[in-house]
């Protein structure tokens, strides 16, 4: 049985480190970024209550039959309802947004990190190609 040196296989070990445990390092902040900006937003909660009113600003309609005033505080439900929701609609295209940004961002960050010893040889390649 060959005994073999752990120091023969730094090599491998940095190879495994940065295509597999780096890698999965990285995913895991940018699903951490993920999770914390769909929170920060409360996409979710933003979702549920959609059609709520805004800042529960609602008027009772009160008791007995007043035609005016009934209209009067429909008309002022309905439009704290439309507002509600395009606020939370805007609040939700924003937070959305952002998650694509982060998403695009992830990948970006990632690739680079797999080609960065391409680059690296080919940034020593052509750098010793022109002082020679």
């Amino acid at each position: 049985m060959i005994k073999v040196s752990p120091k023969r296989f730094i090599i491998l070990q940095l190879l495994v480190w940065h295509f597999y445990d780096a890698p999965k390092s990285i995913l895991q902040a940018f699903k951490n970024f993920l999770v914390f900006n769909f929170n920060f937003f409360s996409i979710g909660l933003l979702f549920k209550t959609l059609f709520s009113h805004w800042r529960r600003y609602k008027e009772s309609y009160g008791r007995g039959l007043d035609i005016k005033r009934y209209f009067s505080v429909f008309v002022g439900n309905l439009t704290s309802r439309i507002l509600g929701v395009m606020v939370r609609t805007a609040a939700i295209f924003i937070g959305l947004l952002a998650e694509f940004f982060i998403f695009l961002a992830a990948i970006l960050v990632l690739l680079t990190w797999l080609f960065l010893p391409i680059l690296l040889l080919l940034g020593l390649y052509f750098g010793l190609k022109f002082l020679i």
